[in-house]
């Protein structure tokens, strides 16, 4: 008798477990090979590790390189090819290791107590070269013992603490090579700032990297520097550059040229001026350039996915003759690779789709691309295409990490659009709706706003949005004004005045959600996280149109948030001033100014350990609601950062999905 063949089901929270998650690729300097990095959750241990995986583009294999319990990353190759270095933490220690791509045992170089970079062969393959930073050594103590904190801190510094890190260690970052024969570690850098980015020149005489120079480097921390420093250590020369950020530093091959991402703009508002290529002259005979100043996109991703920690490092590379660099640029829900000649001009994509390129990679003769593409079905797959300088090229696909979700689950169905808000401005968004839809048949919905702000929902995979979806509720997320991918006119048109622009765009999608047939209107919902959070806050106070609301790691006092974030104190640059000398505006734009208009049950979730926007954000809202007699309650996560949605405890995010669904349950 013939098996009967199991139906695809609909999603579930518990599916969290069942993801690959692409992280890193590197493509070797012949380019036959390419190195990559793959996270999963171990469901028992309820823990994310991550191992190094093999792709020979010859032969079109996919070996696993590296097992076990750990976590394996920054994969870089030798200049020869043959030996691949990475780092990794296994039982709570951090080692650089080596890995012969013939086969054979890895070998550990170096264990080290502290944070580590990216990592930098030298040319001649003998040494490697990275940023670090020594844990303080009381801490380290401390986790061994698993006692109690110390007695007291004692804090100077105005920036002490980093959300999902803690309390920042005394020691900073420096660069350090590291003896590949004898395992010897050196100190190149010294001084009382940071140093970091680094970069090793073609020749290996030299190393190029990034510092913050400024007299008050906390609260003027845009103000970087690029200085040029012999490999071994000596006097440093700064790159003359326009005061503003600089990251991913790159010499050229010919050795010539130094290129960066960075701005001209030390006073940004949060994340409005666009980061562009620039390029400048090593030895300092041509002036710093911008590539692309008419290009109003920022040359780096900014769009936001929920099955990882963050954005990935920027990307930026050199084409082999000198001549042209690649980079990643948010456009419009998308996140596509380009590339630029070094004398500027027009950028050229060189793969166009609706899609998310999270990283990339190019080396040797840079004729092959290897990148990591996502789109809204597919959380991420190994990819490559050629680096045609014509335009467009097709793309090849190498991995299938989550065939599950083509083969076991019943996805729902995603599509892109537009729509117009109150004064004809067209907005992005994407409607979700469930996988067994019936037309006919009326659905609760639920609107999405992202963090930020300056961010950007894009053409890529949401495991809460195909949740909520498959739990039978219509879903639209869309990116208002503010955010990124729209350029420099869009990011800026909320700066100094959040809840106005932004609120009538969410309005607008509510509109729009209620111009369809198959939405319930008296049954619609809002959610959002961080500067979403900020969001549903501030609707909720100002409409009573939606019958359940579940704000999460929110903010609701801006007063509070500029001295009790981890670097709030830089909100002046948005507000136009701090609360001292700009009250009326910071109270004004304050959710909790208007929380005695509320009439919408809401959900408060938050982190106990959010460093970015405080526990006690979430403690004000509750106890005034409280007060007040208004619906709510309060759910508390303990340990986790600020970015629990992304990377917190797997049983957490669960936990997390879980409470969102009660709470729409119970009232729509």
């Amino acid at each position: 008798m013939a098996t009967r063949k199991r139906q695809p089901r609909k999603i579930t929270a518990k599916d969290l477990f069942r993801y690959q998650v692409l992280t890193s690729v590197s493509i070797s300097p012949d380019e036959r090979y390419v190195a990559y990095t793959v996270e999963h959750i171990d469901e028992k241990d309820n823990k994310y590790y991550t191992n190094l995986y093999m792709l020979d583009l010859k032969i079109g294999s996919n070996i696993q390189f590296t097992h076990g319990k750990q976590s394996d990353g920054k994969p870089y190759w030798s200049p020869d090819g043959k030996t691949l270095a990475f780092v990794s933490t296994r039982d709570k220690k951090t080692g650089i290791y080596l890995m012969p791509i013939s086969g054979g045992a890895e070998r550990k170089l170096i264990e080290l107590e502290a944070a580590i970079g990216a990592l930098n062969w030298t040319p001649d393959g003998r040494t490697l070269i990275f940023t670090m930073r020594y844990e303080d050594s009381h801490y380290i103590q401390d986790e061994k013992k698993k006692s109690e904190p110390p007695a007291y801190r004692h804090i100077t510094r105005l920036w002490y603490r980093l959300d999902g890190l803690g309390f920042l260690p005394k020691d900073i970052f420096q660069v350090y090579s590291l003896d590949i024969a004898t395992a010897k570690l050196q100190k190149i850098t010294g001084g009382k700032r940071d140093n970091g980015d680094v970069t090793v020149s073609p020749d290996g005489r030299s190393i190029a990297y990034v510092s913050n120079r400024a007299k008050n480097p906390d609260l003027d921390d845009m103000r970087h520097d690029l200085f040029v420093m012999p490999i071994t250590g000596g006097r440093e020369r700064r790159i003359p550059t326009p005061a503003g950020p600089i990251e991913s530093p790159r010499f050229s091959p010919d050795g010539k040229w130094l290129a960066y991402i960075g701005h001209a703009n030390p006073n940004d508002a949060w994340g409005v001026t666009n980061l562009h290529v620039w390029v400048v002259g090593v030895n300092g005979g041509t002036k710093a350039r911008d590539l692309v100043p008419k290009f109003d996109r920022m040359t780096v991703d900014q769009s936001i996915i929920d099955l990882a920690e963050g954005h990935g490092p920027s990307g930026l590379e050199w084409s082999a003759d000198s001549k042209r660099l690649f980079f990643l640029s948010s456009d419009t829900g998308a996140t596509n690779l380009y590339y630029i000649p070094r004398s500027g001009g027009k950028p050229t994509r060189i793969y166009k789709g609706k899609c998310h390129i999270k990283s990339f990679s190019v080396n040797g003769p840079s004729r092959t691309v290897a990148f990591i593409g996502a789109d809204i079905s597919n959380p991420g797959d190994l990819m490559t295409c050629p680096t045609a300088y014509g335009g467009e090229t097709k793309v090849k696909k190498h991995t299938d990490l989550n065939a599950f979700l083509r083969t076991d689950i019943r996805l729902a169905r995603t599509r892109d659009l537009m729509f117009k808000s109150f004064d004809g401005t067209e907005v992005q968004g994407w409607l979700v709706t469930p996988p067994d839809f019936k037309p006919g048949r009326k659905y609760p919905a639920i609107l999405e706003i992202h963090g930020g702000p300056r961010v950007q929902y894009a053409h890529t995979y949401f495991h809460e949005m195909q949740f909520l979806a498959a739990q039978g509720y219509v879903v639209l997320y869309t990116n208002p004004r503010g955010g990124a991918g729209r350029g420099e006119t869009w990011a800026e048109a909320i700066a100094g005045g959040w809840g106005d622009l932004d609120y009538k765009d969410c309005m607008a999608a509510t509109d729009y959600l209620e111009t369809m047939k198959f939405v319930d209107k008296k049954k619609i919902g809002v959610t959002g996280g961080s500067y979403g959070g900020y969001m549903t806050n501030w609707i909720i106070g100002h409409t009573n149109r939606f019958k359940a609301a579940v704000t999460q790691r929110s903010v609701v006092d801006l007063k509070s948030f500029v001295g009790s974030s981890d670097f709030g104190f830089s909100l002046n640059r948005e507000f136009n001033g701090y609360p001292w000398n700009n009250k009326e505006n910071y109270e004004n734009c304050s959710p909790i100014t208007y929380f005695k208009n509320v009439k919408t049950p809401v959900l408060i979730l938050h982190n106990e350990s959010d460093l970015r926007c405080g526990i006690e954000q979430a403690e004000q809202m509750f106890a005034m609601l409280k007060v007040l007699g208004k619906t709510v309650e309060f759910v508390r996560f303990p340990q986790e950062p600020h970015g629990l949605s992304r990377h917190g405890r797997p049983d957490r995010r669960i936990a997390r999905l879980e409470w969102m669904l009660k709470w729409f349950r119970r009232y729509l």
